[in-house]
Formats: C-alpha cells, structure tokens, sequence
C-alpha cells in the first residue's frame, strides 16, 4: 500500500481566511486524567479531502449524495509535470479507468500553499468524455488560488466529475492502482478530509 495522504500538523496550510488546523489537549494521564483525549479544530478543506458539488455551487450535493464506489477502485496516476494549466494532452490514448490522480510536480510536504498548475475546463471535459468520474490533484485546489468563478470546479459540477485535491503523490509510479479514498461520514457537510491509499494491482492490465 502507498500513502497518498498528506499529513496533519499545526503548521498546515489552509486557504486564505479559512479555519487553521489545530490540535489540543484536553485531558492528559501525565496530569492525573484517566484517559489522554484531543480537541481537533479544522477546516473541512484541509490536506488531502474530497470536495462536495454543494461546496462551489448551491445546487450542488453535499457528502451524503457522494456513493462510495466513486472513491474506491481502479485509478490511473498520469504525470502531468510542467507549465500553465493542466490540459487534456497529458491524457494517454489507452482506455481510462474511472478514476485518474494527477502528479503535477507538488512536495508531499507543504509549509505554505506553494504555487501550482490549475486544470484546464477542457481536460475536464475530456476526462468525462472518456468515462471519468474521479479526478485527483497534487494541487491545492483544480482552480487558481485567486479564482472565483471556478472554472474548472464547476466543469466538474457540470460533467458529474468528483474532486479530490491535495493528493502527496510524489513517491508514485505513474501507472494503474487500487484507490481507496473515504471520507468521514459527516453527510451535511461540503467536503472532508480523506485517508487516500493505493494499492498495487495484481493485473495491472486489467
């Protein structure tokens, strides 16, 4: 199995304005407390986490519309290292799998957000052309940090394309996987964070 998730720390970036991610006690068995016990504080966008349509578009769905067979099976990591925004020519003329995770050439670590390669509408539609119905970045975000009309969240939106942002993919093998990517079970919420593993196939071929 190969971790894809980034890890949670204090120093974790998050998008401007948003809830920092924070960790504190509030029972310790050093103090005389039966039990250690944390608080967590966090923005539902931290790491690596998996949007809800409803988090860039009022009509969208929250996670409680999200089926558990889109985050799970075959995925195909593709990589996309390069200038400008990501566009459909990284694509591989063999057939896709549902799933497809892209490395764009981002740390597995970040201590701010650095800069990245936003994705092209046009990929997007290629993707769903071609059967997609997961994407995944390396990237914060599949739009421009300053974006606001969301261009390329809301071509997912339109094509029924899920997103997965924040991926640590810069140990993979491009090639085919297992992906397992859950969410909490928190249904009325917008996104959440995910524990994303691949696992190599026993018949990559297939």
């Amino acid at each position: 199995m190969i971790d894809i998730t980034r890890e949670l720390n204090a120093g974790h970036p998050v998008w401007p304005g948003d809830t920092r991610f924070e960790m504190r006690g509030v029972s310790r068995i050093a103090d005389g407390a039966s039990v250690n016990v944390m608080a967590l504080s966090t923005t539902t966008h931290v790491g690596t986490h998996l949007d809800a349509t409803w988090h860039y578009t009022e009509d969208g769905d929250t996670l409680a519309g999200m089926a558990l067979d889109r985050v799970i099976g075959q995925a195909l990591v593709i990589d996309a290292r390069g200038d400008g925004p990501v566009r459909a020519g990284v694509l591989p003329d063999a057939a896709l799998p549902e799933r497809v995770l892209l490395f764009t050439g981002q740390a597995d670590h970040w201590e701010s957000f650095p800069a990245f390669r936003e994705l092209d509408p046009g990929l997007i539609d290629a993707l769903a052309d071609r059967g997609v119905r997961l994407l995944g970045t390396d990237a914060p975000s599949v739009d421009p940090l300053n974006s606001k009309d969301l261009p390329a969240h809301r071509a997912c939106y339109r094509r029924d394309v899920a997103i997965v942002e924040g991926l640590a993919l810069a140990a993979v093998t491009p090639g085919r996987y297992r992906l397992v990517c859950l969410p909490l079970r928190i249904p009325h919420a917008d996104a959440s964070p995910v524990r994303a593993i691949l696992e190599a196939l026993a018949d990559p071929a297939r």
